[in-house]
């Protein structure tokens, strides 16, 4: 056997042969990052040879990590415990300790709201408009308040928006136009221009009501619902208008002869044409009387809009008729105005514009003409001059060319 002091001493000159642990550390971690792809691949090859003892020992070190964040999970749910009965127990002690981290840290507790803020922007601004929109008085005597605590800053901030050029120029063009309305309707006697500031409040309360209505779910069936009715109700109208309107007339007479109240033969054709499309609808039930009544508005703009374009057409067709008809006898009329018009100092007008005018006079009293103005019946006669030309035109074509054919 050796002597203990040989061993020792072998042990010494071991220790003193071979560098520190440190040492080793540093040449270990050298070498790794010079040879990242050998050792890649030696554990590569490694893994494939030994891939049961891989496979366990990935095992183990998964169990020992679980079993490490679970500890350290207990660790911290114990001392959140101990922090919160601590909190229980002494609350004054605690107020204190916050009041004081609070005192000696401003800048971090600054900091920290900011970046709250910066994180919850529309929450926060969600809340603190609820707050104002729940007590608008009193947020009105704030914001007065504060006016009148900070005149100088509210002047400052008046001059700094005033400083951009355009800002300043688009000012004043506003304030110039409000005088110059102003003065226009006190010299033509009307009333100043009505205005109806909306509060920020009241802008908010319009879009949350405006949010529920088009995000109600049962919406979509209310607008499919509205939509087909009112279309059907047009449709009704338009193709059986004429009928209904007969009825409604027979109606009010009968109801005159029997001594009762009169009533507006409108009101009983759409009141009749709304009952006939509710029954041949198969649903109704989310319409109320304002769709019914928004529903009865379009139909009457189609109508006297459908029955205007009628009558146009009915009164460009008439004249165009009677200067076909009466050709010769208008041409001599329209003669003797241009020689009327030359004794009281009046230009000469074309021979064709006064045979259309001659003959709208003419048609104007057997024609429909309710619906129609002043303007519609200038452009009817514009109208029937461009295609009483245009048939002369294509007359003369047909008579140098017998193939071409005259328009039915």
């Amino acid at each position: 056997m050796n002597d203990p002091s040989e061993e020792g001493a072998a042990a010494r000159k071991s220790l003193a042969e071979h560098p520190s642990v440190g040492d080793s550390a540093e040449k270990r971690r050298q070498y790794v990052a010079a040879n990242r792809d050998r050792i890649r691949e030696l554990n590569r090859l490694w893994r494939s040879e030994h891939l049961d003892r891989a496979r366990e020992l990935n095992r183990d070190s998964m169990r020992r990590a679980a079993a490490r964040r679970h500890r350290e999970a207990e660790v911290r749910a114990r001392g959140r415990e101990r922090a919160k009965r601590w909190r229980v127990e002494h609350p004054e002690r605690r107020r204190e300790y916050q009041q004081r981290w609070v005192a000696e840290n401003r800048e971090k507790v600054r900091e920290y709201y900011n970046r709250d803020y910066e994180a919850h922007r529309d929450e926060v601004n969600t809340r603190a408009a609820a707050r104002r929109d729940a007590d608008p008085e009193r947020t009105k005597q704030i914001t007065r308040q504060w006016a009148e605590r900070n005149k100088e800053q509210r002047a400052e901030l008046q001059r700094n928006r005033r400083s951009d050029p355009e800002v300043y120029q688009s000012e004043l063009e506003a304030n110039a136009a409000a005088r110059r309305l102003k003065r226009s309707q006190s010299r033509a006697g009307l009333p100043p221009k009505r205005i109806h500031m909306a509060t920020a409040a009241e802008r908010r309360a319009n879009e949350r009501e405006a949010d529920a209505y088009f995000n109600d779910p049962s919406r979509p069936e209310h607008l499919r619902q509205f939509t087909v009715f009112a279309e059907s109700l047009t449709e009704h109208m338009l193709k059986n208008g004429a009928r209904m309107r007969e009825f409604a007339e027979a109606y009010v007479e009968r109801r005159a002869r029997m001594g009762l109240p009169p009533v507006p033969v409108e009101n009983i054709v759409y009141a009749r044409a709304v009952e006939i499309v509710a029954v041949r609808m198969r649903r109704v039930d989310l319409l109320t009387g304002r769709d019914v009544a928004a529903a009865v508005r379009s139909t009457r703009a189609e109508v006297r809009r459908e029955e205007r374009q009628r009558q146009f057409d009915g009164l460009v067709r008439a004249v165009v008729v009677q200067v076909h008809r009466n050709r010769a006898r208008l041409a001599a009329e329209a003669t003797i105005e241009n020689q009327a018009r030359s004794h009281r100092g009046k230009p000469n007008a074309p021979i064709e514009d006064l045979a259309v005018q001659l003959a709208m006079r003419e048609v104007v009293a057997g024609v429909p003409k309710g619906r129609l103005t002043i303007d519609d019946a200038r452009n009817a006669a514009r109208l029937a001059t461009l295609r009483t030309a245009l048939y002369r035109q294509v007359r003369a074509d047909a008579v140098k060319d017998p193939v071409c054919r005259l328009p039915g």
